[in-house]
């Protein structure tokens, strides 16, 4: 089940990073969101990915795995920053980083039952 889930996590990565490289107009029900839509959505994919890797039981700490998510994220904010049809927002990073903080929080509760 470790192994399937790990392999999930991995395309998942792949699959998110590939679309944060697509222009924003070519992804139809993205482009359509509002400011908090697509905050909203950016906290959703970061706490699925966050979730998701947290039950793949990676040999890290949660608090360094959480780092990693982040900069993850913030990769991305800096090719949007340099890409023609993208652009870095800071509010993406709070986004991302409340979707890893709320997974995180539920994952710690999920242990504890």
């Amino acid at each position: 089940m470790t192994l399937a889930l790990r392999g999930i996590f991995f395309i998942s990565l792949i699959l998110i990073f590939c679309l944060s490289l697509v222009p924003a107009s070519e992804l139809k029900y993205f482009n359509a969101l509002s400011f908090l839509g697509d905050k909203i959505s950016h906290a959703v994919i970061f706490f699925y990915i966050s979730l998701l890797g947290m039950f793949c039981n990676l040999k890290i700490k949660y608090f360094s795995f959480m780092a990693i998510i982040f900069s993850f994220g913030l990769t991305i904010e800096i090719i949007h920053y340099f890409h023609p049809y993208r652009y870095f927002e800071g509010a993406d990073l709070l986004a991302n980083l409340l979707g890893i903080i709320l997974a995180r929080v539920i994952y710690y509760s999920l242990q504890k039952t």
